[in-house]
């Protein structure tokens, strides 16, 4: 059978983002079909059922759902030779536990602080911040989160790297003064080609956010 790799994807989710770069990463052709989320492909509710959610990357018929267990199936089953997960029990644990730190505490702040008004806003926004200052706590002086190479948890957080405009232009604060290691490491990973291929112009998200959130102020 072919080797058929299929990525139901939405340009702007940061989630579809990662398991792009994590196929690129690896050499690995796919077939990336665009969603429209308000009306979602019979293929993705088929193959996603529980969530009904981008990402869904289908393997030779097979679909894999969430996008870090996405990130770590294509780890596992395309070139051992550049590994995104150390080998080492523990590093492996901790690149893990950073990944669900973005996942768990960025994404939801991020949100937060864009959908939120007034006092509640101003609060997840400080929280965001703080959760950076964390991360880049994290990096230290590291080229990357793993170390000198490239790897799982980079790929988690580097596509919240295209809303960071929003974040700062909405929230009024500069992200290079807030977190400057953390811009400084989003600008390294950006000169990969997986990564530059992968995520979509920050102003091309803002202007899809203003609408977004234009929409649903109309409801």
């Amino acid at each position: 059978m072919a080797n058929e790799v299929i990525l139901l994807d939405f340009w702007a989710s940061p989630f579809g983002m990662r398991a792009k770069i994590a196929l690129i990463e690896k050499g690995v052709e796919f077939d990336k079909r665009e969603e429209d989320l308000s009306n979602k492909s019979p293929l993705l509710l088929k193959t996603n059922p529980v969530h009904k959610q981008i990402p869904v990357l289908i393997h030779n018929g097979k679909p894999i759902c969430e996008s870090l267990v996405i990130v770590q199936y294509i780890d596992e089953t395309w070139g051992p030779e550049s590994p995104l997960l150390p080998s080492d029990p523990y590093e492996r644990a901790q690149a893990k536990f950073w990944a669900d730190y973005v996942d768990k505490k960025m994404y939801s702040a991020g949100r937060s602080s864009l959908w939120l008004t007034g006092e509640a806003q101003e609060a997840a926004k400080k929280e965001y911040i703080e959760f950076l200052k964390v991360l880049e706590g994290e990096l230290g002086d590291k080229a990357y989160f793993g170390g000198e190479r490239f790897g799982y948890v980079d790929v988690s957080l580097i596509p919240l790297y295209t809303w960071f405009y929003v974040f700062e232009t909405l929230g009024n604060y500069s992200m290079v003064e807030v977190c400057p290691k953390v811009v400084a490491w989003a600008k390294r990973c950006m000169q990969r080609e997986s990564v530059a291929k992968s995520l979509p112009d920050q102003y091309k998200i803002y202007d899809y956010f203003l609408e977004l959130k234009k929409k649903r102020q109309a409801q």
